[in-house]
């Protein structure tokens, strides 16, 4: 696989994103960069930009003269993440019903759609899709450092979404609790959609303490 679309570095970070949030990459090893070079057809100073702007995202960690690591999940992280997703993201998804046009509305059905296909046939695209779906529901709002850090929390959270729908069931109780937020969007009630957004996310986060805790004592 060549790489020779877009922006190098926009590229391979997309690459290695993906097989990070999939679990390709391990977390106890360095990331090999002569063989990622080689296999993508680019030379380092693309990919170093790429691992560079993936550690700024939080998903590596660099080591003085060891390299880059793939940052572990862990119960802390999962804490931050959607603590501070509770704190924001209800409130920037009710403004953003309340000022979509037709055309953000159905963005966010399109969204919807996406997700709900990915669930039931790819779910290695789920985290990407939740975080689409997710960021849809707040663009709307125009408010930009808003939108800018919702996005980096869902980027985030995406291996912890994965990693959250994994037990069965999971996944259709997910499906009820979106659907029913984009209800809730649609028809701009912003009570709802606070209240709504709320629990889904409370929810995971009882879901991701429960899987440490079962990671821990396991």
């Amino acid at each position: 696989m060549t790489i020779v679309v877009r922006t190098l570095a926009e590229r391979i970070f997309e690459v290695i994103r993906e097989r990070i949030i999939e679990g390709k990459l391990s977390v106890m090893e360095p990331v090999r960069q002569d063989a990622l070079a080689k296999e993508l057809g680019v030379s380092k100073i693309p990919l170093r930009e790429a691992l560079a702007r993936l550690e700024h995202e939080g998903l590596l960690t660099s080591q003085p003269n060891r390299g880059w690591f793939v940052q572990p999940m862990t119960s802390d992280q999962a804490e931050e993440i959607y603590e501070l997703r509770l704190a924001f993201e209800p409130v920037a998804a009710a403004r953003g019903a309340r000022m979509a046009t037709e055309e953000d509305q159905q963005a966010a059905i399109a969204a919807f759609e996406r997700l709900d296909t990915a669930a039931n046939s790819a779910l290695s695209e789920v985290g990407v899709r939740n975080r689409e779906f997710h960021v849809t529901l707040v663009r709307p709002g125009q408010r930009l450092l808003t939108t800018q850090l919702v996005e980096r929390l869902e980027v985030l959270a995406e291996r912890y979404v994965i990693a959250h729908l994994e037990p069965a069931g999971r996944g259709n109780r997910a499906h009820t609790e979106h659907k029913g937020l984009l209800d809730a969007w649609l028809a701009r009630d912003e009570d709802a959609v606070r209240a709504q957004l709320t629990h889904h996310i409370a929810n995971t986060l009882e879901d991701l303490r429960a899987h440490f805790a079962v990671s821990l004592t396991g």
